[in-house]
Formats: C-alpha cells, structure tokens, sequence
C-alpha cells in the first residue's frame, strides 16, 4: 500500500492506544528522563569543556589499578568500537593513558593522567550540586528505589 493509499480510516492501532503507551510506556520516559538528566549534566560540565559522558568515562577510571577497556564497557554498557571512540578525544586532551596491559599484550589499561585527576577533582563539586538538584525533584519519591529500580532494569535478563 502506497502512502498516498492510505486512509486514516484504515487506521489498525486505534489513536486511544498510541496516548495509553505516550502515557505509560517506559522505554519512552526513561530516554526522555535520561536525555534531560544528560542535558542537565552536560550544562553543568560545560565550563570544564566536559560532557556527562566524559564526566561518567573519567570517573570509571578513578581507581586504585587502572581498570581493562572491557572492565570499562562493561561498567558503563558500552562496545569496545564505542569506548575507544570515547577515549580518543580524552587522550588528545592528556586526561588518560592508554597502556598495553603487561598481563596480556592484546589488552589495554585505562589511566588518569594527574591532568585527568584534576579536572575529576574540579568536576566533582559540580556533578555533587547538579545530583542533589535532580534528587530534590524526585523527592516525594524515594531517589534511592528510583536508583534501584533503574538499576534493576539496566540487568540484562538471565545476569
């Protein structure tokens, strides 16, 4: 069928079902939330000419061992092709080192350069404010069963 064939008439899926999933389909609300919730971090981070991205990649890094690439993908549900697109411009700028992992020569680790360890240390303050702001807006509910429910959802089934 053409568009030009069809009719509104012909619709199959009634318009009262296309309001009842904009009103309760979850998949919608949580990338609308998380498209704000980035947007608030981003604007945030911006003096430090730094996404909520960056922000989230830089602070997986802040550990007492530089973590594997795919220690990395894993913690923030990232591919390696993603990641290593990630990483790039972070490296460009000296916030992390890339090694060879001694452990296995295919492998890398992941490091904050004291550059990196630096902007974290300024970044945190703000992500500190903008975090209390967003759970100041979802107080009358519980942030920390939000926390866990959307937790609870990011588990891939049979993990």
């Amino acid at each position: 069928m053409s568009k030009k064939d069809f009719n509104h008439s012909d619709q199959i899926v009634p318009y009262a079902d296309t309001i009842m999933v904009r009103d309760s389909c979850l998949c919608l609300h949580v990338r609308r939330a998380a498209r704000t919730v980035a947007r608030r971090f981003d604007d945030a981070f911006r003096p430090l000419d730094l996404t909520s991205g960056q922000y989230s990649l830089l602070m997986s890094l802040n550990r007492p061992h530089p973590p594997r690439m795919k220690d990395v993908a894993d913690l923030l549900a990232m591919d390696r092709t993603t990641l290593t697109a990630n990483l790039k411009p972070l490296e460009r700028r000296g916030l992390i080192e890339i090694t060879p992992d001694p452990k296995d020569k295919r492998g890398r680790l992941l490091a904050l350069t004291k550059d990196g360890l630096h902007l974290l240390s300024r970044a945190f303050p703000i992500w500190q404010e903008t975090q209390q702001q967003l759970e100041n807006q979802v107080a009358n509910s519980d942030p920390k069963q939000l926390l866990a429910a959307l937790i609870n959802l990011s588990q891939e089934p049979g993990n």
